[in-house]
């Protein structure tokens, strides 16, 4: 721009000689405000990167101790429950003490869910592959226990909505947290179940090899650690992350081996 700027000063001021010096004085600073711009650019970047894994964090917690008490009280069990999913996401322990305190400020009476959610709804426009880990993570809280009351199951709904997700999408994410929990409840080396490995890639039986195949790709695309973290998925929920890429690719091993496609 500034060189084309020093270009159009120069060749009306000195004709075509001018040109020439306001294209060199145009290319010189350009270059020194391209540097300018690229570190202002970088810093800005990253400014908002932190922004946006803060607010997911804090919501995560905030929202799962909310989705807790949707029963009206908060049991030993669900407190339990809540420091699993912690445990799985090797938090740290000031990370943990932290976490706990948020998922407390969930449970308080006055906790607007609207106004947590809102800065998560306005993300979500841009980045809907975090947003829907964000409802995979308070799914995957819910079910911890071995069911979903229907209370949370209300809640979680609503979470949905509000973050532009239909009751057939949670239904979906739902069903996929069910297979992904029963599989890891299996003894021993018993192989990945091909229904649970189907109802991961959210598949029916019947599918076609060209749809297995899109599905997987669809899916870890989606769920690729390095890219939600690119998004804005904190540090502290990318182990998170790599499991739920690790159970996409194994139901995707257990459909292909069994119908022996490469």
């Amino acid at each position: 721009m500034i060189k084309i700027l020093g270009m159009i000063i120069g060749v009306f001021s000195y004709g075509f000689f001018g040109l020439l010096i306001g294209l060199y004085i145009g290319y010189l600073l350009d270059r020194r405000f391209s540097k300018y711009y690229a570190r202002w650019m970088l810093k800005a970047l990253h400014k908002h990167l932190q922004k946006t894994q803060r607010t997911f964090f804090e919501a995560t917690f905030q929202v799962m101790g909310h989705v807790a008490k949707a029963d009206g009280r908060i049991s030993e069990e669900e407190i339990r429950v809540a420091r699993q999913v912690m445990v799985q996401m090797q938090l740290s322990e000031e990370a943990t003490r932290e976490a706990m305190a948020l998922f407390n400020k969930g449970k308080s009476e006055n906790f607007n869910l609207e106004e947590v959610l809102a800065p998560l709804r306005l993300i979500g426009q841009r980045q809907r592959n975090l947003v829907q880990m964000f409802v995979e993570i308070q799914l995957r809280a819910a079910l911890a226990d071995g069911e979903i009351a229907a209370e949370e199951h209300q809640i979680i709904n609503n979470i949905g909505h509000i973050l532009g997700f239909s009751s057939d999408d949670i239904a979906r994410l739902e069903a996929m947290m069910r297979a992904e929990r029963h599989n890891q409840q299996q003894p021993g080396n018993r192989g990945m179940e091909l229904v649970d490995a189907y109802d991961i890639l959210n598949l029916e039986e019947e599918a076609s090899d060209a749809e297995v195949k899109k599905a997987y790709r669809k899916l870890i695309n989606q769920h690729h650690p390095d890219k939600l973290a690119a998004k804005g998925l904190p540090p502290e929920m990318m182990k998170m992350a790599e499991d739920k890429s690790h159970e996409i690719r194994t139901a995707y091993e257990r459909i292909r081996e069994q119908r022996g496609f490469k």
